[in-house]
């Protein structure tokens, strides 16, 4: 069956919903590294955006490249590696992943590295400490002495390093977290989604946000340079879930509020 009929009669049947491979004007002649599945980079855990939940991979980031495979009408799987390895795409370039999903910033520097989508959401870095630290700034915080620590090789990092801090790098959210709580550093600077879904849990109640910081970060999903038939059905994804009410339904559902949207580009590419 001919894929144009294909989408004609499970059209009809109600069968195949908008997103589906061979409907879509890119998704029919998109080549991945494994046949019949989109093979997700990112990096473990990144809360509310990937981490897992019951053995499963799940979050906001992890819903959109759903999305994505279901247009491709392909599985998806996630591979857990470093952050380095999705900022430079090293595992793009060998042919290992087909697309990075780990809340990557996109900045000129990494533009070098791999090709991003359209910005899909915005964040700030925010710097977290223990209530009645007496931090209540990067001031305080400088005029103290006291350490703080930053996920390596992250914006985060780069922000804290250019404000004259020397940061203790950790390899992982999840490990300058948890320097935080064993009190090996007095602040962390993270991610404002990130943390502000850390600080649901009750038992992180003892620790605050002392300060947000305007870093205006946008973020994007990224690609293997060159590869623009695959950057072209994330960017219709995206745009498709603006449209139609999933993207704030997503949003909703894990961030509970209106946070980190940017609206959707003027003139997409």
């Amino acid at each position: 069956m001919s894929t144009l009929k294909k989408c004609f009669t499970l059209g009809l049947a109600g069968l195949l919903s908008a997103w589906a491979v061979g409907c879509s004007k890119h998704g029919s002649d998109v080549k991945l590294v494994k046949a019949g599945t989109l093979t997700t980079c990112t990096n473990l855990p990144h809360a509310p955006f990937e981490f897992e939940r019951d053995r499963t991979i799940v979050g906001f980031d992890v819903d959109l490249v759903d999305l994505m495979a279901k247009k491709l009408g392909v599985k998806r799987t996630f591979v857990d590696t470093s952050f380095e390895n999705l900022k430079t795409g090293a595992l793009l370039e060998s042919g290992q992943c087909d697309l990075v999903a780990g809340s990557l910033t996109i900045t000129e520097e990494r533009r070098k590295n791999v090709d991003f989508s359209e910005p899909y959401f915005e964040a700030h870095q925010v710097l977290v400490v223990k209530r009645g630290s007496g931090i209540t700034d990067l001031a305080s915080l400088k005029a103290s002495g006291k350490p703080i620590g930053a996920q390596a090789n992250t914006i985060g990092e780069d922000f804290i390093k250019g404000k004259g801090f020397q940061p203790i790098s950790f390899e992982s959210t999840e490990a300058v977290l948890l320097a935080l709580r064993s009190g090996r550093v007095d602040a962390i600077i993270e991610d404002q989604p990130a943390i502000q879904n850390w600080m649901k849990e009750s038992a992180h109640s003892n620790f605050q946000i002392a300060a947000q910081l305007e870093s205006g970060e946008k973020i994007g999903f990224a690609v293997k340079k060159g590869n623009g038939k695959l950057l072209a059905v994330i960017n219709d994804v995206v745009a498709q879930a603006r449209a139609d009410g999933t993207y704030e339904q997503l949003r909703g559902k894990w961030f509970g509020q209106s946070l980190g949207a940017v609206p959707a580009p003027a003139n997409p590419q």
